[in-house]
């Protein structure tokens, strides 16, 4: 039983999202990486709510190689937290390795100000 790439990281999504929540008090860190863009967005799951969304196709975030830009979007997305009000959060890398433009993404927002 041979699973394509794409059923392989459903799989270790589900199995991430098992254990990893957001909450009102520390929301979580959503990543999505296509193969043009990356997407964040700080996700209160007991309420359903996206508090705060970010990207690589937003104004403002400077285009440079892909892990360039994931570090943008990573700062991007923490200092419109911080706006909101958020400063500590759980990070989901949505089944991606930890590695590239997630680990960019990620510590982009962490030297913006984020906790995590």
């Amino acid at each position: 039983m041979s699973l394509t790439k794409t059923e392989r990281r459903q799989r270790i999504k589900f199995r991430i999202r098992k254990v990893v929540s957001g909450t009102a008090s520390q929301p979580r860190l959503s990543v999505f990486r296509s193969n043009k863009e990356i997407y964040a967005q700080i996700i209160d799951d007991v309420n359903g709510v996206t508090l705060v969304a970010a990207s690589s196709r937003d104004k403002g975030v400077t285009k440079g190689t892909n892990v360039e830009t994931a570090n943008a979007v990573g700062k991007l997305v923490a200092e419109k937290a911080l706006k909101a009000g958020i400063s500590s959060i759980t990070f989901d890398r949505g089944g991606y390795l930890y590695h590239g433009r997630v680990k960019s993404l990620a510590e982009g927002a962490r030297e913006a100000g984020l906790k995590f």
